[in-house]
């Protein structure tokens, strides 16, 4: 199949991929996880990606977030080509566009919530003083000022998802990638990290993409993008 060209159309997209594909092989053999895979996300929008274990989801938001490339298709990406950047310029994306929240978090044990937060300016080269007092200024948003000092095993979950989600957009990214944001919480919990990271998405703009399986989740979101055998496949808000 050709593969399409970038239009007039979606030009104006934050992102824009378009028949993208991506294999790896397994035991010798090809594995095919995402299949002429096109897709288009709006600046400001909030999107839930949906699907199966092994669908291609995960693949798809490595992709999103610039920690794989695809074998084929086209992936634009705040006005950058993706596929003609070098790595360098890459890593110079992901690190200031792109914010990443994990499922287990990925806080370093060592640190204080306050340092964990401000790591991602140190490199940026932002001066030890300036990246704490941003820091402070961001767990103070999320509601965990009074625990900057406190390290990652003396903090619930829900409060150590809040410092991953501080930490993710103390750059003041664009895009925010949350992979599984709320697996590992209880209910109560995950309600209010989704209430968190929509009250962040609606008043900064910020691009919001969250992987889950959860249903409830995916639609309290503006659009639900369900991935089945390696290939987007339902859109609801383009079939509404």
């Amino acid at each position: 199949m050709a593969v399409a060209q970038l239009d007039d159309i979606h030009l104006d997209k934050f992102i824009s991929l378009i028949d993208i594909t991506k294999c790896y092989q397994l035991g010798g053999k090809p594995c095919h996880v995402l299949k002429g895979t096109s897709l288009f996300i709006g600046a400001k929008e909030s999107c839930a990606i949906l699907g199966a274990s092994g669908s291609g989801k995960s693949t798809l938001l490595n992709i999103l977030g610039l920690l794989d490339l695809p074998d084929s298709g086209q992936y634009r990406f705040a006005g950058h080509d993706v596929l003609t950047a070098c790595a360098d310029q890459l890593a110079a994306l992901r690190n200031r566009q792109i914010g990443f929240v994990f499922q287990n978090f990925n806080l370093i044990a060592r640190m204080t919530a306050l340092e964990n937060v401000a790591l991602p300016l140190s490199y940026r080269g932002v001066g030890r003083r300036e990246a704490l007092l941003r820091a402070k200024a961001m767990l103070e948003q999320v509601g965990l000022c009074d625990r900057s000092a406190h390290r990652p095993a003396d903090l619930s979950g829900g409060q150590r998802q809040r410092v991953a989600i501080a930490r993710a957009l103390v750059g003041q990214p664009s895009l925010i990638l949350a992979d599984e944001p709320t697996g590992n919480l209880d209910h109560q919990t995950a309600h209010d990290i989704m209430d968190l990271l929509l009250s962040l998405n609606r008043e900064h703009g910020t691009t919001l993409v969250v992987v889950t399986h959860d249903p409830a989740i995916a639609r309290r979101l503006d659009r639900q993008i369900r991935v089945i055998d390696s290939v987007v496949q339902e859109d609801r808000q383009c079939l509404a």
